[in-house]
């Protein structure tokens, strides 16, 4: 955990509300800024700054953060219509927070490009 990191006092109830979803890996919240309708963030509750810090180690975690999204989307009834999940990686990809996140985006339709 990083001291001066939102989402990791997030993961460990410092700050917000209850957790859409906990575990001991995951914790997902939905967005103060909403995107889309659904608008949920997932975040592994170890800190990793973002994709490019993630390493080997940290493959069981990248895809059980995946699956978690997807079961909440099916929690959410968007999985069968559709859902984007994003990952903003440094400054020029959008990140605005450095603690590694997905954002899970459904109930609307979704354009592309994106941005």
């Amino acid at each position: 955990m990083s001291q001066d990191c939102i989402f990791c006092k997030i993961a460990a109830g410092q700050i917000g509300g209850p957790p859409l979803f906990q575990d001991e890996h995951v914790t997902a919240f939905r967005d103060v800024n909403p995107q889309a309708p659904l608008h949920v963030l997932l975040i592994p509750n170890k800190h990793i700054v973002s994709l490019n810090e993630a390493n080997a180690e940290d493959q069981a975690l990248l895809g059980h953060l995946m699956l978690t999204a997807v079961k909440l989307a099916q929690a959410e009834g968007v999985a069968n219509g559709g859902y984007r999940l994003v990952a903003n990686t440094g400054p020029n990809g959008g990140q605005s927070v450095f603690h590694l996140h997905l954002h899970l985006l459904a109930g609307r339709r979704l354009t592309w490009p994106p941005g």
